[in-house]
């Protein structure tokens, strides 16, 4: 039931391509279902987008620097790793909200990071990228959190400008998600059936 993470220190960059099956396994040794991550540019031209809605539009994807996170799960529908994207985010948020608040003595509701859909933002300014698709033998999932977003399309905000150091946080993440998949998985196998 161990859920597999890894944080890779080797900086590359993101173009779309990455996001292939067994490119944990052959770029992270990460066997079976799991997410890896890693720091670096990002710079996805059109071609390599796979949401249809920002293709259309010839739409692209860039940053200076983020944390990248792939997922693969494998025996899973695309629904079921829609749900995981949603949880990996709404985890990435929790972890940044921690880290902002932590000796504040007043917050106001607008120096929280809200999720919207696969979407993270603060102070309106958007911090994330996500996606999930498929391959032939699994489903896969791309979110990317600005560390800096010089270059981004949108207004954009990254974790240096919030003052959150990202290598400690992306490991928070990690370590988060893992425990959350590994009860979630607990809770389906440790009921008795109804008849």
């Amino acid at each position: 039931m161990i859920f597999a993470t890894e944080f890779s220190e080797k900086e590359r960059i993101y173009t779309g391509v990455e996001l292939r099956p067994h490119f944990l396994l052959s770029e992270m040794n990460l066997k079976g279902s799991g997410i890896g991550a890693f720091i670096g540019p990002c710079q996805v031209k059109t071609e390599h987008l796979v949401d249809w809605e920002d293709r259309l539009v010839n739409d692209h994807i860039q940053a200076k620097q983020m944390v990248h996170f792939i997922g693969e799960f494998f025996g899973a529908s695309l629904g079921e790793c829609v749900f995981a994207q949603r949880l990996l985010m709404a985890t990435m948020a929790q972890e940044i909200n921690l880290r902002l608040h932590a000796n504040a003595k007043s917050i106001s509701k607008a120096d929280f990071v809200v999720r919207e859909g696969d979407d993270l933002f603060i102070h309106g300014r958007k911090m994330s990228v996500s996606i999930v698709t498929s391959s032939p033998v699994s489903q896969l999932l791309h979110a990317g959190v600005n560390i800096d977003p010089a270059g981004a399309p949108v207004a954009a905000i990254g974790l240096k400008e919030l003052g959150i150091p990202e290598v400690e946080w992306v490991h928070a993440v990690l370590k988060s998600f893992a425990e959350e998949w590994e009860s979630i998985e607990w809770a389906c196998t440790k009921v008795r059936p109804v008849m």
